[in-house]
Parts: C-alpha cells; sequence; structure tokens
C-alpha cells in the first residue's frame, strides 16, 4: 500500500468526528439516553443528603428512599438502552466503512493492485476498521456523554463547596497534563500497529497462496521467519501504544483517588469542626465518585481517538487510490471523440471490423514503450492468431482490450466505437477473457461457469459444457456441478480448469473472445478438441489468440506477429512464410516463440 502520507490522507481529530457525524442520529440518540442517565444518577446524592441529614434528627423518610431507588432502577434502564444504541451505531459504522471499502477496492486502476499488497488491502478492510470502532465506542461519545456527566457534577460539586473543588479540580488537570503529553505519542504508534499488522497479513497470503511452491522449495522455515518479523514489528508498536496507554489509566487513578482522598481528609476536618455538615460531606463525596467514571471515559476517549485516527489515515490513504472511472464521470465529452466508423468503411475488405487497433502506444508508467504504433483489426467472424516472443506485448494487448489500461496514444475501436465512448461495464459485457492461468473463484463449479452470466439457463451451461468438452468431467465429480472447486480452483487439473475458464467465457456469448495461451495446459487430445472447438467458436464471434504452439498458429484465419512491442507482420500462415522473414525463422522454430509475453 502507499505509505506517504500527504494532506489529503493524513488523519485528524476531525476525520473522526465527520465519520461519526454521518450516523448523527444514533449518536444523538445515544447522547440523549446517556445525558439522561446522568440526570438520574446526580440527583442520587442530593436525595441521599436529605435523607442523611434528616435520619440525623428524625425518624428515616422512607418517601425518600424508595425514591432513590427507583431512580438508581431507571438510571440502570436508561443507561443499558443507551449503551445498546451506542454499540449499534459503532456496529453500523464499521459496516458502512467496510462496504465503502470494498466497493472501492474492486473497482480501482489496474495500476493500484500492481503496487499495492493484497494483505495489506485486506487489513485495512478488517483491522482497521475495528480500530476506528473503538474510536467511536470508546472515544466519542465517552467524551461526549463523560464530558456532560463532568459538568453537571462539577456544577453540583462547586454549589456544594467551592473549596473541595478546587483540590479536585488541581489534581484533575495535573492528570490531564499527563494525558496530553502521551496522545500523540499513541497515534504515531497506532499508525505503526496498523501497518505492521497489514504487512503480516500481506506476508501470510503472499506464503499461502503459493504454498506448494514454499513447500517444494523447502521454505517453510524463510516464510515463517519472515512473517514473524512482521509479527514481532507488529508486536512492538502495540507494546509501545500500551506503555504509552498504560499511563492514561493511572492519570485518571490520580485525578479520581488522589482527590477522594483529599477530600476525605480537608472535608472531614471541616466536619469535625462544625463548618461542614456530614450531609454536604456525603453528597460531596457520591460526586465524586460519580465523577471518577466521567474523568476515566474522558482521558480513554482521547487515547482511543489518536489510536483510530491512525487506523483512518489507513483507510484514507486506500480511499485515495483512484478507482477506474468512464468518460462521463470524468467530465469527457464524448461527443468530441471520433464518431463511429460506418460498416463499409471499417476495413478494406468492406467487411465490418469488431476490433481496431490504431497507431497505439502504451507503457507501464515508465519511459520506454511496451507498445509502439500497433495497428491491426480483426473480422466480426474467424480466428486471429497473436505471436510474438516473451516481452513481445501480446498480453498487454488483451490488457488494453479489456481496458485494464488505456493507451498513451493512439485509438482503439470495437465494433466501430472508439472504447472510450463506452462505459467500462458495457464494453467488457461484450468480450469474453480466458487468463492464461485460468483463475477459478472458491465455490461450486456451477458457480464458477455461470459468473459471467448469472441468469444463464441449463440449456445454455449444457452447451457451454459440450463446447469446452467438459461433460466427463462434470459426470466423475461427486456433486456433478455442485461440487466445490477448492481455492482457486486446485481440485481441478489446470487442464481442466482451463476448459471451465473457457466455457464461462463462451456462456454470455461475447462478441470477441481473448484467448491468452489456450493450448498450456492441455495435453494431446484435449488439444485436438481444442482445435475443434476453436473452429465451432469462430464462427459464431471473433477469436483472438495468444499462441505458441504451431497447431494453433496454423489454423488462424490471420496471424498478427509482435516483435519488441511492434507489429511487423500480418496476414495468413502461408502468406506470412512467404512475405515475412521473421515468420518464416518463427514458423521453422529458429525462434520457437514463448508461451508467455508481458
Amino acid at each position: 500500500m502507499p505509505r506517504p502520507v500527504t494532506v489529503e490522507n493524513r488523519a485528524k481529530v476531525r476525520d473522526v468526528l465527520r465519520v461519526v457525524g454521518e450516523h448523527r442520529r444514533s449518536i444523538a440518540l445515544a447522547v440523549v439516553l446517556a445525558l439522561a442517565a446522568s440526570v438520574l444518577a446526580l440527583t442520587q446524592p442530593l436525595i441521599v443528603k436529605q435523607v442523611v441529614d434528616a435520619g440525623a434528627v428524625g425518624p428515616l423518610p422512607w418517601r425518600l428512599v424508595v425514591l432513590l431507588v427507583l431512580l438508581f432502577v431507571c438510571q440502570a434502564v436508561v443507561q443499558g438502552i443507551g449503551r445498546y444504541v451506542l454499540a449499534r451505531t459503532s456496529e453500523g459504522i464499521v459496516l458502512q466503512v467496510r462496504l465503502r471499502l470494498v466497493d472501492h477496492l474492486l473497482r480501482l486502476r489496474m495500476p493500484a493492485y500492481d503496487r499495492c499488497r493484497t494483505g495489506d488491502l485486506m487489513s485495512t478492510t478488517t483491522a482497521d476498521t475495528l480500530a476506528l470502532r473503538r474510536a467511536v465506542s470508546e472515544g466519542f461519545t465517552d467524551a461526549v456523554t463523560g464530558g456532560i456527566g463532568m459538568v453537571g457534577a462539577v456544577a453540583l460539586m462547586i454549589w456544594l463547596d467551592w473549596a473541595l473543588f478546587m483540590i479536585v479540580a488541581v489534581l484533575v488537570a495535573v492528570g490531564g497534563l499527563i494525558v496530553v503529553s502521551v496522545v500523540r505519542g499513541i497515534r504515531s504508534a497506532s499508525l505503526r500497529a496498523q501497518r505492521s499488522t497489514g504487512d503480516m497479513t500481506a506476508d501470510l497470503e503472499r506464503a499461502l497462496s503459493a504454498i506448494r511452491t514454499v513447500r517444494a522449495s523447502g521454505g517453510e522455515q524463510r516464510e515463517s521467519a519472515r512473517i514473524g518479523d512482521r509479527a514481532r514489528s507488529a508486536y512492538l508498536a502495540n507494546l509501545q501504544m500500551a506503555k504509552l496507554d498504560a499511563f492514561v489509566g493511572p492519570a485518571g487513578e490520580l485525578a479520581v483517588g488522589g482527590s477522594l482522598i483529599a477530600v476525605l481528609l480537608v472535608g472531614g476536618l471541616r466536619v469535625a469542626n462544625g463548618s461542614s455538615s456530614v450531609g454536604d460531606l456525603v453528597a460531596f463525596l457520591l460526586y465524586m465518585t460519580y465523577l471518577s467514571v466521567p474523568i476515566a471515559s474522558v482521558f480513554q476517549a482521547v487515547s482511543a481517538v489518536q489510536q483510530g485516527s491512525g487506523a483512518l489515515q489507513r483507510i484514507n490513504e486506500v480511499l485515495a487510490l483512484p478507482p477506474e472511472v468512464d468518460p462521463d464521470q470524468m467530465g469527457t465529452d464524448v461527443s468530441a471523440l471520433p464518431t463511429p466508423v460506418e460498416p463499409e468503411l471499417a476495413n478494406g475488405n468492406g467487411a465490418m471490423a469488431v476490433l481496431q487497433f490504431r497507431d497505439v502506444w502504451f507503457g507501464y508508467g515508465s519511459d520506454r514503450s511496451v507498445l509502439r504504433g500497433v495497428s491491426f483489426q480483426m473480422p466480426t467472424r474467424g480466428h486471429t492468431a497473436l505471436i510474438g516472443l516473451s516481452g513481445a506485448g501480446k498480453s498487454t494487448v488483451f490488457a488494453l482490450i479489456e481496458r485494464f489500461y488505456d493507451p498513451d496514444r493512439g485509438q482503439i475501436l470495437f465494433e466501430g466505437r472508439d472504447v472510450r465512448s463506452l462505459t467500462r461495464q458495457e464494453h467488457r459485457a461484450r468480450i469474453g477473457f480466458v487468463e492464461q492461468h485460468c483463475p477459478l473463484l472458491y465455490g461450486t463449479l456451477r458457480e464458477n461457469l455461470v459468473y459471467a452470466a448469472p441468469n444463464a439457463d441449463d440449456q445454455a451451461v449444457s452447451t457451454a459444457l459440450g463446447l469446452a468438452n467438459l461433460e466427463e468431467v462434470v459426470a466423475r465429480l461427486p456433486f456433478g456441478l455442485d461440487t466445490d472447486v477448492g481455492e482457486h480452483g486446485m481440485l481441478l487439473s489446470g487442464g481442466e480448469r482451463q476448459r471451465v475458464a473457457i466455457a464461462r467465457s463462451l456462456l454470455p456469448r461475447p462478441s470477441l473472445l481473448l484467448l491468452d495461451e489456450p493450448t498450456a495446459h492441455l495435453d494431446p487430445l484435449n488439444e485436438a478438441a481444442f482445435s475443434r472447438l476453436i473452429e465451432q467458436v469462430s464462427t459464431r464471434c471473433a477469436l483472438l489468440v495468444v499462441a505458441h504452439r504451431f497447431a494453433t498458429v496454423r489454423s488462424a484465419d490471420q496471424i498478427v506477429v509482435l516483435d519488441e512491442g511492434e507489429v511487423v507482420a500480418v496476414g495468413g500462415h502461408d502468406d506470412l512464410l512467404d512475405t515475412s522473414e521473421y515468420y518464416r525463422a518463427v514458423a521453422t522454430g529458429w525462434l520457437e516463440p514463448e508461451p508467455r509475453g508481458v
């Protein structure tokens, strides 16, 4: 995750208040209930004072005793309701932030995924949002309700005995100075702890996602040491935060406990010499008792808010990552883009081209361009093979077609329209994409098949299974289509995963199907079946296949040859053998293309 702290993503207390403000009605209700509970609590010492003074000179006033009990019960009920409202509000804030994060993370621009670690992003959605919840439940609300309780108790304490209150005020001020001196350190330690936890989660995700490679390479100890270092960093940061936070509790105890002892000493002497009554002292001590909770709440609230602001800063860093934006969202004048190409002008043969690259340049944020002036076009039907050595730019062409990235220069047309005039969703809905590694999602085979077409009926699923030669695979699975495929589809073989990915891409009936090294995991028997599949599919839509096996290349209607980011030849197999020296070298095995491109 990007770590630089900018003006935009630096979290302050006001940012925590802004998050809280979005739930102001629920917070207001919790505050009102807390205020009501405080009023009920503050009333009780005054009644106790009257009971003590009245009992000293006459019979015990039972009505006041009953009233005192009722006030105590009402206080407990109102306080319980208020705590529930607060807990519900805190969970609502966590849910809102998590939903916003999840939606944002799934819509980031591809360069953000290239730079950020998956585990760290996941940690922000989990651990950091929990820290934010503590800032709300134990921070802001405790500060508000504690402040209200403090104001009421202070006012009544001054009314009862201002001299005793001054003693209390001095000791509370000392405790407050201690808290202020450590809060900045708490915020810094909280941020380090959250980041270390994110790094630990990212390294654990890194190891578990490649656990077979880790085991085969004997890397368990190295990975354990790496993750252990991250865990120790999180431990030290949390320990530093706990060390600083440990001063907050004693500061409150100093303010309250020290005040209580001082009041007992001074107040007891004043009762002894007759300058104050026992009832006044008892009432003042009760207010001291009630004051202890608000003081502790306020001190702990300061610490919680500082910890929450560290978590909120990491959340802001994620939310500051740029999402994919369509032209209408960027304010681009779509009407200023080139107008749709007329069908008869789409290509030299007078047939409509489903895809056209026109002098396309692109680089991954560096000075070196991966694609340089790439131009080619594909008809609405037929099989086009894209070949070239590793690093020639084949996978980059696919990434631009899918609009994972936009070209630096040049123009890409899809069905005669500039792709920038389409939303990414409507553009991608008409393109099927089978990645080289054919990732499957955790779930059943059926869920993976219909992922791109969730409303597909059984007949459509059956047709896709037949085209991808998957009927025998489904027949031998214990629960057929409802069998779990495991994490990343690891319960299926590489070839089976590839065929599932192909069937999945065919279900939405795309206008263009992209296949990245589709024969990489196929045995000769299934490769022959796949060649038949290509023939069938190419009659329904356009096929663009990154290929290195010449059984696939020779059968293509058109071959686009890439070399170091440039198109060096376009044509059929026989034509290219006659006209392209580079292709002849490739075809005769002198420059056998490798299975992976950029």
